[in-house]
C-alpha cells in the first residue's frame, strides 16, 4: 500500500511537470508572431526522433523483461535451471539482470542526446522550451536511475542470501511497479515530447 501511495505522489509530481510544458507551450505559441515558427518548434528540430525511438524501445521492453522476472519470483525460482542461452528456463536474477542492463542502455542513450544538444550550445536556460524538456527528461531520468540502483539491491540480496523467501519475492514485485510506472511515464513524455506537433 505505501508504494502505491508513493507512486500516486510521483504521478502528481509528473502530472505538474506536464501541466507547466502545456503552459510554457501555449503562452510561447500565443506569443509568437503570426506565420513564424515557435521556440517549440524550432526546439523540435533538433530532436533526433529515430534515436529516442529506439530508446524509447528498450526502455518498454525492459519492461517486459522486468515482468517475466516478477513470474519467475512468484514461482520462487531465483536463477536460471539450464545454460545461459536457454532464456526459457531463465530465473528472475537473468530477468532482471536483462531488465538492468537494458535501463543503463535508455540513461545511456539520453546521456548520449543531452551531449549532442550541448554541442549545439543548447541547455536548461537556451528558452523556455529546453527549460521544460531537460526538467521533463532529466527527472525522469533520475528516477530511471532510482530504479537501476534498486535493481541492483534486489539481485544483491538474491546473491547473498541463502534461501529465496517471500518478502525478496514481494520486493522484487514492487520494483516492478515502480519500474513499470517510469516506463508509462517516459512513454507520455516521449509522445509530448517527440510525436505531439507543436
Amino acid at each position: 500500500m505505501g508504494t502505491w501511495i508513493w507512486l500516486a505522489s510521483e504521478l502528481m509530481f509528473f502530472a505538474a511537470l506536464f501541466a507547466a510544458y502545456f503552459m510554457i507551450r501555449e503562452f510561447t505559441g500565443a506569443q509568437a508572431a503570426p506565420g513564424t515558427e515557435t521556440m517549440f518548434q524550432v526546439g523540435q528540430n533538433h530532436h533526433d526522433v529515430v534515436f529516442a525511438s529506439v530508446n524509447t524501445g528498450i526502455l518498454v521492453l525492459s519492461s517486459f523483461a522486468c515482468q517475466l522476472g516478477v513470474m519467475k519470483a512468484e514461482h520462487g525460482q531465483v536463477k536460471r535451471t539450464s545454460g545461459l542461452l536457454n532464456i526459457g528456463k531463465w530465473g528472475m536474477r537473468e530477468w532482471y539482470i536483462l531488465t538492468f542492463l537494458m535501463g543503463a542502455v535508455f540513461i545511456s542513450g539520453q546521456v548520449w542526446e543531452y551531449a549532442k544538444l550541448f554541442s549545439e550550445g543548447i541547455n536548461i536556460g537556451t528558452d523556455a522550451y529546453w527549460s521544460a524538456f531537460f526538467l521533463a527528461t532529466g527527472f525522469h531520468g533520475l528516477h530511471v536511475t532510482g530504479g537501476l540502483i534498486a535493481f541492483l539491491f534486489i539481485l544483491g540480496r538474491t546473491y547473498l542470501a541463502r534461501t529465496f523467501t517471500h518478502e525478496q519475492a514481494v520486493s522484487a514485485m514492487v520494483i516492478s511497479y515502480y519500474w513499470h510506472f517510469v516506463d508509462v511515464v517516459w512513454i507520455i513524455l516521449f509522445a509530448v515530447i517527440y510525436l505531439l506537433p507543436n
